[in-house]
Order: structure tokens, then C-alpha cells, then sequence
């Protein structure tokens, strides 16, 4: 029996500043910060850039599966669950005659390293309410002179709100965030970041050139933020935005301080592969997440946090999430959830289960000895 993590696009980006890779060598780099800050000896296996295996496993981002010698599925879990895990193990494979428990072992896991570099000095550009995660492609190049490939120091995330996906007319937040597998910083003696945007023919942007505020600090490491308006004529908008990206990037551990740009293409459609983004105080990106139910788990969301939850689902934005856009424990609750058997939940039944489940929590149990 074989044990093995897939490590696939980040579920969510900015925790440990970490944001989506863009060449296999980045992934790698994810992968074995992930195996020193877990300390665990089962082997990692990392997905194409193109994703292939989370397509092809369904697009969940902590599924679960347990594969026969001949490769065929035996179990395929929307949402690990360690318990079940086990049980399915004894199943097909007996018990064991001793049960190590997790304290038991001994593993060293590390924290995610710091930086020395000033952060939290530049503030947070507010996103719209409900916004999604769009495409951004990199335009990728080589140098003339060496033949190596573009290095991405500060990476491209673009979120778009409702209006502007459904009908073309809306806001679009963009920001670039230091990459910390390559151990940069702004370099802010130098000209801060600016950006060039170029929209197609009939769509107009609330600006075509941006520039990002001066910092008074020498250097740091905080995103640089833009909020745009954009405006179709048509009401949708299918050809891509064009971006070139300008910025001063050092790393004092190889002793270099250079310009940099970049070019991407930006498209106004949901990137299915860009995770979601979670409050900046999150910490631990390589944590297990919480069970469902658990402390802090999916039962526990307050209404503003269902709002959320339930914003970021609807990617459709028809206001119902349907089974394909459940993620994550409502995986497992859908059937629950869906209280009137159409293959949708609504914002009603929804907080409706959170109430149900809610309650159930506060009812005091009855004694051991009464429970059947």
C-alpha cells in the first residue's frame, strides 16, 4: 500500500505570500516548502502547469482517492476525511494490528520562513464585494542573450466583479504580488511600478496607464494594487486585455537590483484553477485545513461570511450554486442542502442549513448510555 500527496494549483493564494506559479520549477519550489513545513515522509507527486490532473480529478482542492494495483477507482472523496479514510482501508485492505496516532510520530514541522524586508506598510486596495478570479496569462519570452527563460518576479492576479463578467460593464481589481519562492523586494529608491493597459475595440478603461503610489521605505514586499472601471459598448467582451507590467525588483541574497517588465493577457472569464483568496491574517498555507462541521468549519459561518461563501460559489452568478459549483464541505452537504430536490441551492437554504446546523450544536447531548 502507497501513500501520496498531489500537490495541484494553490487553493489559496496569499497565504504564506505564496501566489500561483507559473513554470513547473516554481511548483517544484511549493512542493518542497510544503514537505519541510509538514515534515512528512509520503512522497509528493506535483500536477502539469496546464493542470491536467485536477481537470481530470474533478477540480476539487483536498479530494481524496484510493486507486486498486490495476488503476482502477475504488473510492473518489470530494473532501478528505481521515476517519472515513481509515475506514475504507480496513475494508479493502484489513486492520492494523496497531494504530499510530499523529502525536505519536516524530516529525519537526517547520513555519513558514519570514522575511527581513518591511511589509504592511503599503495599504490594501478594497476589491469589490463578490468578485471572481479571471485569467491572466502570462506572455511568455526569452532573453536574446542566454536563451533562459522570463522569470515572473511579481505575478498577475485579476478579479472581476458580477457585472462585469455577466455584462461587460463593471470593475476590475488587479494586483502584483512578489513572488517569495524568488526572495525579491521593490525596490523603492528606483520609479514605483507602472503598468500600460490596452482594451479592444468598444471596451473603455477608467485608465490606460497606472502608477503605483511612492513608499517612503527603502524596500518592502507588499502587493501593488489597481482598481479599474471598465465599460463595453457591446456588453460582453471577448477579446483579451493586453498588460505590460514595469518595476525595480532586488534580491539582496544574490546581490542584484534590476528593472523588470512583463507582458500578459488578461481574459474576463473565470479561472477555474486561481483559488480564492482568504483574509490577509490567515497563516500556515500548508496546514490541514479543518474538517467540515469541525471548529471553524463550514456549519460555523457567520452571515456576512455565508454572504461570501455563497458570493464566490455562484460563479455563474444566476443566484443558485449548483452541484458542480459546490466546493469544499458543501460538497457533502448538497443533498442535505437542497431541500426542494431541484440541483441547486439557494441563498434561503442555505441559511437555513446553517441555522438547522447551528442549533443542533447547542443542543445539549443526552448521556452516553442514552444515545442509540
Amino acid at each position: 500500500m502507497a501513500f501520496y500527496y498531489v500537490y495541484k494549483s494553490l487553493a489559496h493564494p496569499e497565504r504564506d505570500r505564496l501566489v500561483q506559479p507559473v513554470t513547473i520549477e516554481e511548483r517544484l519550489a511549493h512542493v518542497a516548502a510544503a514537505r519541510r513545513q509538514l515534515d512528512t515522509r509520503i512522497p509528493w507527486l506535483a500536477d502539469t502547469m496546464s493542470n491536467d490532473l485536477k481537470h481530470a480529478l474533478g477540480d476539487r482542492p483536498n479530494s481524496e482517492f484510493i486507486i486498486s494495483p490495476q488503476g482502477k477507482f475504488l473510492v473518489a472523496r470530494s473532501w478528505s476525511d481521515p476517519e472515513m479514510l481509515r475506514a475504507d482501508l480496513e475494508k479493502f485492505a484489513g486492520k492494523t494490528k496497531t494504530v499510530t496516532s499523529p502525536s505519536e510520530l516524530d516529525r519537526k514541522p517547520q513555519t513558514a520562513p519570514t522575511s527581513r524586508i518591511a511589509s504592511g506598510i503599503v495599504p490594501r486596495v478594497e476589491k469589490p464585494e463578490g468578485v471572481t478570479a479571471v485569467i491572466a496569462r502570462p506572455v511568455m519570452k526569452k532573453d536574446e542573450k542566454g536563451g533562459k527563460q522570463e522569470i515572473f518576479y511579481a505575478k498577475l492576479r485579476a478579479e472581476a466583479d458580477r457585472g462585469l463578467l455577466t455584462e461587460g460593464k463593471g470593475k476590475l481589481h488587479i494586483g502584483f504580488h512578489l513572488d517569495p519562492v524568488h526572495t525579491v523586494h521593490w525596490n523603492n529608491l528606483a520609479d514605483p511600478l507602472r503598468f500600460e493597459i490596452k482594451a479592444p475595440k468598444g471596451v473603455k478603461l477608467s485608465m490606460s496607464k497606472g502608477v503605483a503610489p511612492k513608499v517612503e521605505a527603502p524596500s518592502d514586499i507588499d502587493p501593488r494594487e489597481f482598481l479599474l472601471e471598465v465599460d463595453s459598448e457591446n456588453g460582453g467582451i471577448d477579446q483579451p486585455l493586453e498588460l505590460e507590467v514595469y518595476y525595480y525588483a532586488c534580491d539582496d541574497d544574490e546581490g542584484w537590483c534590476r528593472a523588470v517588465s512583463h507582458q500578459y493577457r488578461i481574459e474576463l472569464r473565470r479561472d477555474r484553477d486561481a483559488g480564492s483568496v482568504r483574509s490577509a491574517g490567515a497563516k500556515g498555507g500548508f496546514d490541514r485545513r479543518q474538517r467540515p462541521g469541525g471548529r471553524g468549519g463550514f456549519a460555523q459561518r457567520s452571515k456576512p461570511d455565508a454572504e461570501q461563501l455563497f458570493a464566490r460559489m455562484d460563479a455563474d452568478r444566476d443566484g443558485v450554486i449548483s452541484r458542480g459549483e459546490a466546493r469544499g464541505p458543501m460538497i457533502e452537504r448538497f443533498k442535505l442542502m437542497d431541500t426542494d430536490g431541484n440541483g441547486a441551492v439557494s441563498r434561503e437554504e442555505m441559511d437555513k442549513h446553517l441555522g438547522r446546523a447551528g442549533n443542533s450544536r447547542d443542543r445539549p447531548r443526552p448521556p452516553a448510555s442514552n444515545r442509540k
